[in-house]
């Protein structure tokens, strides 16, 4: 009876969904090296090429696309017979600045959840200040926060994922002429990228006008979909129908950010359910 090494499709799914060997082996806590080698004994185990390899993409041959879903459901059956015994219900705490999560959050919850389907996600989306203050009062299990990298920060207990830029988005026909003031949508005090977009103005010397205020990311990538003016986010929390608009329109550079994340979860489900989110995120 030929078997399948599910360590081998678990690893071939995850090259699959992030496109990208380095970030499967940081979902899966291993290396790259490690990684290549269980795709390539996968693909000698059933006689077909899974994957095609260049300098810059990876992308699933015609018989990986094949594979792809039957490799879902393998997983998932494994799952659900495992946690018949093995896997008790869990409930995992996180929250998002919404700079982080915005539009990708879809895509971040469905590779946890076929990661884990039988962990349980509940998720709070805030400023990262919001945030941060509910994970400090034990309300959440991790934190996904945003710390710009030109302003002192004295925690010490948070991990830095990567630096993620700020950028100003609109409608594709949007515009706008030095003589006259910016319009602005922004997010409501306090707000460390409000502050961002003032410094960031104030210094060009930009003239800008306040037209809408939002409280949170939702409300404020509404309010430009709706061409009431330019709005300031991360590239992750951005809808369909923006564009960056800073060089077309001569704006000035935002101070990019660090993506911190907290956790207080020490379990090995917990961690490799937040390691799977974080590179995930990366991936974005």
């Amino acid at each position: 009876m030929n078997t399948l090494d599910l360590d081998a499709v678990q690893a071939f799914v995850l090259v699959a969904d992030m496109q990208s060997f380095t970030r499967a082996a940081e979902a899966l806590d291993t290396t790259q090296s490690a990684v290549s080698l269980k795709l390539k004994r996968l693909e000698t185990h059933l006689d077909r090429r899974l994957l095609e390899r260049t300098p810059r993409q990876v992308r699933l041959s015609m018989e990986g696309q094949a594979f792809l879903t039957a490799a879902r459901e393998l997983l998932a059956a494994h799952d659900r017979a495992w946690s018949v015994l093995h896997a008790p219900p869990r409930r995992l705490r996180v929250g998002f600045s919404g700079h982080i999560a915005g539009a990708s959050l879809p895509g971040l919850l469905a590779r946890v959840a076929a990661h884990d389907p039988a962990l349980v996600i509940e998720v709070r989306v805030a400023t990262s200040a919001e945030v941060l203050a509910s994970y400090d009062a034990g309300q959440l299990d991790a934190a996904y926060v945003l710390h710009h990298t030109d302003r002192q920060f004295e925690r010490q207990d948070g991990e830095i994922l990567f630096e993620d830029d700020m950028d100003w988005f609109a409608l594709p026909d949007t515009c706008w002429t030095a003589n006259e003031p910016l319009r602005l949508a922004m997010l409501a005090p306090p707000c460390g990228l409000r502050t961002n977009v003032i410094e960031a103005l104030d210094g060009a010397g930009i003239s800008w006008l306040e037209v809408f205020v939002g409280d949170g990311v939702s409300a404020l990538s509404a309010a430009v979909l709706a061409g009431l003016a330019v709005g300031a986010m991360g590239r992750r929390a951005a809808p369909p129908g923006l564009v960056p608009v800073r060089e077309r329109l001569g704006l000035p550079a935002l101070q990019p950010t660090n993506v911190v994340l907290y956790r207080s979860v020490h379990d090995e489900r917990s961690r490799s359910a937040l390691r799977v989110m974080s590179a995930a995120l990366r991936a974005f």
